[in-house]
Formats: C-alpha cells, structure tokens, sequence
C-alpha cells in the first residue's frame, strides 16, 4: 500500500497523534516515543482506550510500531509529517578559548551527533536534515562560533567484511 493511499485513510485526530508522536520522539537511528500511552492520552484530551484504537489503525498502516513500553515512528510516518530522515554534517570553526564552551552549548542542542576533532574544523555535528535550519540558525548565535560549513548526505557506502 503507497504512503498516499495511507495517508487518505487517516483522520485529523491521527495526524495530530503522529505530530504529537514525532515531536516526543528521541531521533537515533529510528524516532521513539519516551511516554507511556496514558501520558500521551493526557496529553491529546482523549481517553488511553481511544487513543489505543488510533494506535491500532496508524500500526496497521505501518506508520508506527508499537511493543511494551515504546512507539517508533517508520520513515513513511517522518515522510508524512515532512520530516526527512535523511542526515547532514555541520563544521564549526571555534575560537580556541571557546572551544568547550561552544561544544556544551550545542550539545544542548540535541543534535544526533557531535565529536571534537583536529584541523581546519574543530567541532563536527551530525544533524537530521529535518532540524538543520533550526539547528543552524541557534548555532550561529553561540558566541565563539567563527564559521560553519555544512555538507548533506547524499550516499552512503559501507564496507561489508566476509
């Protein structure tokens, strides 16, 4: 079944679940959702048991997948919601008496990655395309950023060992 044909079947009340899903979603390699179902009933004014049967409908469209204690969101659910899965590098240039200063003001920007490095750079941040020009426009701000230079992933190659 095509995403738009999912898409056709879900009501504004399920919409607005997955917004609520993605925006509680801790991005790794997939988006989790930390709550319970009972805080996320709270939450969306509805009953936990309605808020089951949306559950139960959004699962069977393969947009979300659910187990004791956790709701991922598939690539199709981030699709829907315009959120890209796909990912970018962002290079900062640091002032040297800035350095760790800078590293903690961006790790609170929760981005998926962040690593310390050596040469021209001094800081590389992985980032989901989603949140780049968010992230990017709070980072410039960071006093002790000289300059970024960012690079999306366009292809990725691994090497498989036999």
């Amino acid at each position: 079944m095509e995403l738009v044909d999912r898409v056709v079947r879900l009501s504004e009340r399920q919409l607005e679940i997955l917004r609520k899903l993605y925006l509680a979603s801790i991005p790794v390699s997939f988006h989790t959702v930390a709550r319970t179902q009972a805080q996320l009933a709270k939450e969306l004014k509805i009953t936990r048991q309605a808020l089951s049967n949306h559950l139960r409908k959004l699962r069977s469209l393969k947009l979300i997948r659910t187990g004791r204690g956790f709701i991922d969101l598939s690539p199709d659910c981030l699709r829907l919601l315009g959120k890209s899965t796909d990912e970018a590098f962002v290079f900062l240039k640091v002032q040297p008496k800035y350095r760790m200063e800078v590293l903690e003001k961006v790790k609170v920007l929760q981005p998926l990655q962040v690593q310390r490095v050596t040469g021209s750079f001094d800081i590389v941040v992985l980032v989901s395309s989603a949140d780049l020009a968010e992230f990017l426009s709070k980072v410039v701000d960071i006093v002790g950023v000289e300059s970024t230079s960012t690079h999306t992933i366009l292809t990725t190659w691994t090497s498989r060992t036999t």
